[in-house]
């Protein structure tokens, strides 16, 4: 029987065709491949035993490290969010993690602690985003501090984070990186600055280490572009079936509130996937789906588990395969139609989605 189940298909050699744009893209830095939040929704743990030639991992929470290293992931895994309370630290050195610090109560904890071995840490700078990251007029005393300590493991690496290096004609990138280098002063440590948008445009950013996220999903960190400008490839494929096809007269009102009506006789598409499963609310009239390889337009408000489809007199029947994103209808181009970024839709597909791998090429 087929299943009326939404499918994410993840296929595994876009992954790594995505990768090495990354490499061709900062060909001297190391990567530090972002697998936070279930890998951008992608499977966290499928996703870090494909990108077998990045050299470290870096996740939000601890959490999440564990689950990388209960899955048998060995490969270095870099805390982003650094440790939240003291008593985190012992699990820390025993799953040799390594530690992003970011401000300085996470600073003189670490200083303070009693620990069985160091660890590798990571010291953040706020050069302009104001978030997360040390002040520059901190630097040099905590800097000091942490490298004298028994408890880091020498020589630390230093870090930023860009707050617009999507907008190529904002100054603040610049601005920020001039900040950064000053504040350092030639403090010695491998450098990492470049999230994905950085990659693809400030390659003076690139530093030793680049930090891609988004990118290495397939998906444009630009809200004006989609992959296919930075020759990527869509990782996740979000599909489901037609369940039910019927016949609508002019003047039906079609979903809850009757907020579409037809403007002529024509036929809809049922289609099993709807905010439940983690598609936006705000696509009903406002997007499209593929079926059978054609554009047809989301008509009604998107329900729990299921949308509506006008496909007019097309060939579609039920089972039918219907494509809500992929390499033939971008993400991108969702996000923009219902006013978000792609990272939330990609983050919100709830766990009622089946997830299926396509291998990687030997």
């Amino acid at each position: 029987m087929h299943s009326r189940r939404p499918q994410a298909i993840i296929d595994l050699n876009a992954l790594s065709h995505n990768y090495q744009q990354v490499k061709q893209l900062a060909p001297n830095s190391k990567v530090l491949a972002v697998l936070k939040a279930n890998a951008y929704g992608h499977g966290m743990l499928a996703v870090a035993q494909a990108l077998k030639h990045a050299d470290a991992l870096g996740v939000a929470r601890i959490d999440e490290a564990l689950a990388l290293r209960a899955g048998g992931i060995t490969k270095p895994i870099v805390l982003l969010e650094g440790f939240f309370h003291a008593d985190e630290l012992q699990q820390v050195v025993a799953s040799n993690l390594q530690l992003v610090i970011h401000h300085r109560e996470q600073a003189e904890a670490l200083l303070a602690a009693v620990l069985d071995a160091p660890v590798r840490v990571w010291l953040k700078v706020d050069s302009g985003m104001h978030r997360l990251g040390i002040y520059p007029h901190e630097f040099a005393e905590l800097y000091q501090r942490l490298q004298q300590s028994p408890n880091v493991q020498g020589p630390m690496r230093l870090m930023t984070h860009f707050a617009s290096s999507d907008e190529l004609q904002n100054p603040a990138t610049l601005k920020q990186l001039q900040l950064f280098q000053q504040t350092l002063q030639g403090a010695p440590g491998e450098l990492s600055l470049a999230n994905s948008a950085a990659v693809l445009n400030w390659p003076q950013s690139h530093g030793d280490w680049v930090r891609p996220g988004l990118m290495l999903y397939g998906v444009s960190p630009m809200a004006a572009q989609c992959s296919a400008d930075h020759q990527l490839q869509p990782v996740m494929t979000l599909c489901s079936s037609v369940i039910a096809v019927r016949e609508v007269s002019a003047g039906d009102a079609v979903g809850y509130g009757g907020s579409w009506i037809a403007a002529h006789n024509t036929r809809l598409a049922v289609v099993a996937i709807g905010y439940g499963d983690g598609y936006p609310r705000g696509a009903g009239n406002n997007a499209d789906v593929l079926i059978n390889g054609k554009c047809h337009p989301i008509v009604g408000r998107v329900s729990m588990d299921m949308i509506t489809v006008d496909i007019g007199t097309a060939p579609v029947a039920v089972g039918d395969k219907v494509v809500l994103w992929g390499a033939d209808l971008p993400v991108e181009e969702l996000a923009r139609r219902v006013d978000t970024i792609p990272y939330e839709l990609l983050c919100n597909i709830t766990s009622r989605v089946q997830f299926s791998y396509l291998s990687q090429s030997a």
